[in-house]
């Protein structure tokens, strides 16, 4: 046995992996990411290392290969169990072979075998992958490199064994991280920013349409590293057209040019400026033990769960009269506030706010499916459209079945999802979203949770926009085969990529392509900027989009006859090159033909996990926020109270918000005061409280004494009595 030395694992035992190298490609609303680690045995004996790493729930695995000593060798894409067997074949006959394959419970675990190392050999593993960038609410693009492996919860009863997951401390991870991103766009780069420290952005020409940004040195694999791409110009909607595989038959996916359509829209201001009143709101809270984890690294004082109830309190104080709501949270077991939902007023309010206040982190794991089943089981109230709010660290094996279930009740349903924390699955937040037209939001590194939730509320509270179709002004004998699900639905602020396979004389530079959106709304014909995309990226995506729809499908029919299904989505998989859960990439080195000597050893790469770094016991909460205590004191109605308790919110005594009072207006003056302090001293968190100041201008508009209000703009009446507080 070796002596002690080098990288170590916590249990001393010597670790291959040394470093990881990321190239970002960033072209659009689309990435392609080239990523390098590097192995070695420094062991006297061969070793078999497995290291176990988390990818975006939509990105499409493209390209695997390995390069050992002087020998390189690029793997296949072949049938998951096929694939298996070949492995274990050789690795049984001391031949160097490297397995990459989906976990079968969630898509952005990825498990990657890279087989028997010699003593004081080295391994060089290249994996890259392409996919879609989410838009976040200020329109900014997220691209985000996980990193952090949380602890897989598995429920009870459910099938599968868990994937296992060595864990260490951010300061023994043993391995260091390079990372480089450049992004192109035929709009200009107006920013890039990220959780982690970066070099300054480097534009590559005139027009910026062109740059490269680089990760600071230092930095260690220990969170995510999250990159905030922002255009300018970001609701016109761009098309990117591909042209077909020189090598690939015509008539087939990747030998024909596929389009990829972004549709980012910007609705009428006269469609917008209707708020809904009516709908039936269902908050569905994560409890599990996880969220007692601190929110970010930053402040180890504020735990998940207390941003969650700080959150439920804004929610729940911008909800509007007359709407139906109830609040679900779940562990091992869930519990619901009410039977059914019960409609908004103060009495409901506040029973729901002191119950909320002493929600805790104390349900155990983290079991989904369950409420979700109970709540889909709850008969939809009419003229109330149901909107979801799922609020989770994303710590969930069965991801697969939790979004086919919320893809099943997408018609009645709209479904907005929060990631909270740097291990929030990206396949579940994205896949909620994406299945029950909603909208994801991660909140990670220094996010505060309540601008982003509140964000969403705005988008459930605003018209419906359906009845969308997609058609295409196209040149004579040119077809299309759209490859994504029909959107149902667009709101302000989604964005939707369509693919489709182009068929027939196709030009080589299609510029006589128009794209037109109808809804219920409005009529948009747009002709997209058209751009060229190398390495293939549409047209993999466009087969991830067809892969998933199909896998769905799959478990669908699952049981039931045999429709062939499993059957195309291999032969989509072989054929493009990407992955899917019923593929795997298998590369075998056969060209030395030498036999590796002595017994296999197991290693397991660790990855890192936050847990380490939570010390144990409740952490002291920090005193509460100026600004929830003077809307924790906020009536359903959308008025406040004259009290002491108004006072010392405001900062004040209660002689002092008093005394200016006109006679026989409490309640207005106690409403006027609030929205001046929100105003003059809150402008920084106006996405916080924007929803619940406008219901208390329409609360005060409702009062005869106040006509004064009617006849000017909210702006104009808070800054006259901005001028009375400020005397005073």
């Amino acid at each position: 046995r070796m002596n002690c030395c080098g990288l170590l694992t916590p249990e001393k035992e010597p670790v291959p992996l040394k470093s990881i190298e990321v190239e970002l490609e960033v072209r659009d609303h689309v990435a392609t990411l080239v990523s390098t680690l590097l192995y070695e045995n420094k062991e006297d004996k061969p070793i078999e290392a497995v290291f176990v790493f988390p990818l975006p729930g939509d990105a499409a695995v493209c390209h695997f290969s390995a390069v050992i000593g002087q020998t390189q060798i690029v793997a296949e894409v072949k049938d998951k169990q096929q694939a298996r067997e070949e492995y274990d074949d050789a690795l049984s006959s001391g031949q160097q072979a490297f397995l990459l394959e989906e976990s079968d419970q969630s898509p952005d675990i990825f498990s990657l075998s890279v087989g028997s190392l010699p003593p004081g050999e080295s391994a060089s593993i290249r994996l890259e992958y392409v996919t879609e960038l989410a838009v976040q609410a200020d329109d900014g693009l997220r691209f985000c490199l996980p990193a952090v492996l949380n602890p897989r919860y598995q429920p009870q009863g459910s099938e599968g064994a868990s994937v296992q997951v060595t864990s260490v401390p951010a300061s023994l991870v043993p391995y260091s991280l390079s990372f480089s991103a450049r992004v192109s766009c035929p709009r200009p780069i107006s920013k890039v920013e990220s959780s982690s420290s970066l070099d300054p952005l480097q534009y590559l020409n005139a027009e910026k349409t062109q740059a490269t940004v680089k990760l600071a040195a230092g930095h260690k694999f220990d969170r995510d590293v999250e990159l905030l791409i922002y255009y300018t110009d970001a609701h016109q909607p761009t098309a990117v057209v591909e042209s077909g595989q020189a090598s690939a038959k015509t008539g087939t996916l990747m030998g024909d040019p596929v389009v990829m359509v972004s549709l980012y829209p910007e609705f009428p201001q006269s469609v917008m400026s209707s708020v809904a009143s009516c709908g039936e709101f269902i908050f569905l809270l994560d409890r599990s033990g996880s969220m007692d984890c601190p929110i970010n690294n930053s402040n180890q004082q504020e735990t998940r769960i207390a941003s969650a109830r700080d959150t439920l309190l804004l929610l729940l104080k911008s909800l509007p009269m007359g709407c139906y709501f109830n609040i679900y949270s779940f562990g091992t077991i869930y519990e619901h506030m009410f039977p059914k939902s019960v409609e908004y007023s103060e009495k409901t309010m506040e029973e729901a706010l002191k119950k909320v206040e002493k929600m805790t982190a104390d349900l155990g794991g983290t079991e989904i499916l369950r409420p979700l089943k109970d709540i889909y089981s709850q008969p939809c109230i009419p003229n109330q459209p149901r909107q979801l709010f799922a609020f989770t660290d994303g710590e969930v094996e069965n991801t697969k079945e939790v979004i086919n279930l919320v893809k099943k009740n997408s018609g009645s349903h709209r479904c907005f999802s929060f990631g909270i924390g740097e291990g929030a699955s990206t396949a579940l937040i994205n896949g909620l979203a994406k299945e029950g037209g909603g909208h994801a939001q991660f909140i990670t590194g220094g996010d505060r949770m309540q601008p982003k939730v509140m964000q969403s509320l705005r988008f459930a509270l605003q018209p419906a926009v359906q009845d969308v179709s997609v058609t295409w002004d196209l040149p004579k004998g040119v077809s299309v085969t759209v490859l994504s699900p029909p959107i149902t639905a667009l709101f302000q602020g989604q964005r939707s990529l369509v693919y489709a396979q182009v068929s027939g004389q196709v030009r080589a530079a299609p510029s006589t392509y128009t794209v037109c959106i109808h809804h219920s709304h409005t009529y948009c014909k747009a002709p997209p900027v058209f751009t060229p995309v190398c390495r293939l990226t549409v047209h993999r995506l466009g087969a991830r989009t067809l892969i998933r729809s199909l896998e769905m499908e799959e478990r669908e029919y699952s049981g039931q006859q045999d429709v062939g299904v499993k059957e195309k989505v291999v032969e989509l998989s072989v054929q493009s090159g990407v992955s899917s859960s019923f593929t795997a990439f298998i590369a075998v080195n056969k060209s030395d033909g030498k036999e590796i000597q002595g017994p296999l050893v197991r290693r397991n790469v660790p990855a890192y996990s936050e847990y380490f770094s939570k010390e144990t016991g409740l952490p002291e909460q920090p005193p509460r926020d100026p600004l929830l205590q003077l809307v924790s004191l906020q009536k359903a109605s959308g008025c406040w109270l004259l009290d002491a308790a108004l006072a010392a919110a405001l900062g004040k005594t209660s002689e002092e918000v008093e005394k200016p009072k006109p006679a026989s207006v409490g309640q207005m003056w106690a409403t006027i005061l609030a929205l001046i302090w929100l105003h003059g001293f809150k402008t920084d968190a106006k996405e916080e409280w924007e929803l619940l100041a406008l219901k208390a201008v329409s609360w005060l508009q409702a009062q005869n004494e106040t006509s004064f209000v009617h006849e000017y703009k909210e702006e104009t009446c808070i800054l006259y009595f901005l001028s009375v507080f400020a005397h005073h």
